[in-house]
């Protein structure tokens, strides 16, 4: 990065509006893989463990995110998995081989169990059939189970379960990454369409009232990309409300300026996305507008997927230990996910807990919060409302993969159930402080509520156990407002929440 001077300014004019938020940006994802379900939100036995074995200080950490929903059971294990394994007596359920990740799925916790474990903390469900090794009957035996009130087998079969009421599980999605060749039982994308269609209707005759996302592509750099979402639609587009995006990023080769550029890459796969989804659109001329569900997003790197205690119970795999330039790299997708609100509708941090996860845990021991944490819980917090339309000028840098990165990444929300303002914010420039100027004029008597930063001397420094808040939020200083006019320095490297109090 260069030493030219680090400055930015932004206008935000409440009448110009992005998009609405729907909450269910803030989603996030929990799949039997890893220690993600056991040892993750399920530990009986451990100090903290309810009555039903649900760690409650993972449980307490959960709901400071707010998380308002989250992706269950898979992800790539979804393919193989018989829902039915995970009801009934728990004592009756089967040990199965999980092919996904090379681990012995259990069955203690499934269906019903996770569905009271999100009431508890807070979140709906959205439930992911597995379109891999089954199909159509399976799908909407699911529903049945899930969402009829009862007087049918499937839904009778809940209620002798213990489960009077139905879940009334709002958002389905049709099977996970059937392009992928680590797929169990992938697909063509005729093949998926034509399932995927085909389980969609009989999903909906079951319950009219349900949501339903179409897989995507596994991420843009796959061979098919664009074909297989123009295919997809092609069969899917009357019977489905959404598209799944995917995509990871990392630093694998330790160039940061790099790594902290990677959300443009996320704003550009959006933007593709969006212009199959109209090109369809248009072929079919239909009036319906489909919308976008990036269910599977984050910082991935420091692991991989490779089991090597093959065939255990909650195996330690993908377990990523998060630095502060990987939460800058998490504020600054979030930042991009909020700026195209408009059509992406639904959005799923992976995960939750343990795997690449910001809320890690100690078998029998410790649960602290991960640096990713903070910026997830402060725009799913804060972040509510309306996206407004900001006008902002960067000093701006070339890395290797990417051309003017604005060393400012913003995005205002503007909450009128709160009465706020809120700012999000990152420096980019891992040298030097950025001097913004925030225009604020068109909100009249607008007033500096709180400043809060994240940032470290360090940008490769995380937390662990024994050291739970090396990196984490503090009040920042030096934010000024006066006459409408916000004057701010952002220090190097850091993460940035400014929150504003419209008078009421």
């Amino acid at each position: 990065m260069t030493n030219q001077a680090n400055k930015a300014t932004m206008a935000i004019d409440r009448r110009y509006v992005a998009g609405e938020i729907d909450n269910r940006l803030y989603g996030s994802f929990v799949e039997h893989l890893g220690r993600a379900v056991y040892e993750g939100i399920y530990e009986p036995g451990h100090p903290l463990a309810d009555e039903r074995g649900f760690r409650k200080d993972v449980m307490e950490m959960v709901r400071e995110l707010q998380v308002p929903l989250i992706r269950y059971p898979g992800g790539n294990f979804v393919s193989g998995y018989n829902w039915e394994d995970g009801v009934g007596p728990v004592s009756e359920r089967p040990r199965k081989l999980d092919l996904a990740w090379l681990s012995t799925e259990t069955n203690e916790i499934g269906t019903n169990e996770f569905m009271e474990w999100c009431k508890a903390v807070g979140a709906e469900v959205n439930m992911a059939v597995n379109l891999g090794t089954r199909g159509v009957d399976a799908a909407r035996n699911l529903v049945e189970y899930c969402n009829h009130p009862g007087g049918s087998y499937y839904s009778d079969m809940r209620i002798a379960h213990g489960w009077k009421d139905p879940h009334n599980i709002k958002t389905w999605c049709l099977g996970n990454e059937m392009d992928g060749p680590w797929q169990i039982g992938r697909k063509t994308a005729t093949e998926y369409g034509r399932l995927a269609a085909e389980a969609a209707k009989a999903m909906r005759w079951v319950d009219p009232s349900i949501e339903l996302v179409a897989c995507g592509s596994s991420s843009q750099t796959m061979d098919t990309f664009a074909d297989w979402e123009a295919t997809v639609l092609d069969h899917t587009y009357d019977y489905v409300d959404y598209l799944s995006l995917h995509s990871y990023y990392g630093n694998r080769s330790g160039d940061s300026a790099n790594f902290l550029a990677k959300s443009l890459d996320m704003d550009s796969f959006i933007s593709s996305v969006i212009s199959i989804c109209d090109y369809m659109k248009a072929k079919k001329r239909s009036k319906k507008k489909i919308m976008l569900s990036f269910d599977e997003w984050n910082v991935w790197y420091h692991t991989g997927a490779d089991n090597p205690n093959r065939w255990a119970v909650a195996p330690h795999i993908l377990e990523d230990v998060y630095n502060l330039e990987d939460a800058l790299v998490v504020g600054t997708l979030l930042i991009t996910l909020l700026k195209h609100a408009d059509r992406v509708k639904i959005a799923c941090q992976a995960q939750l807990v343990n795997v690449i996860a910001p809320i890690m845990t100690e078998k029998g021991g410790a649960a602290w919060k991960q640096t990713i944490f903070y910026p997830y819980m402060h725009v799913s917090v804060f972040g509510r409302g309306t996206v407004l339309q900001s006008q902002v000028t960067s000093a701006k840098y070339d890395s290797k993969d990417f051309t003017d990165v604005p060393y400012l990444e913003s995005v205002a929300v503007l909450n009128e159930e709160a009465g706020e303002v809120i700012v999000f914010a990152v420096n980019r420039h891992l040298e030097e402080a950025l001097e913004l100027d925030c225009d604020l004029r068109s909100f009249e008597g607008i007033a500096l509520l709180e400043y809060i930063v994240m940032d470290h001397d360090n940008s490769k420094a995380g937390n662990s156990a024994g050291s739970p808040n090396e990196v984490a939020p503090r009040q920042g200083s030096g934010a000024a407002l006066s006459d409408g006019k916000l004057t701010v320095r952002l220090p190097k490297h850091s993460w940035n929440v400014l929150r504003f109090k419209l008078p009421s």
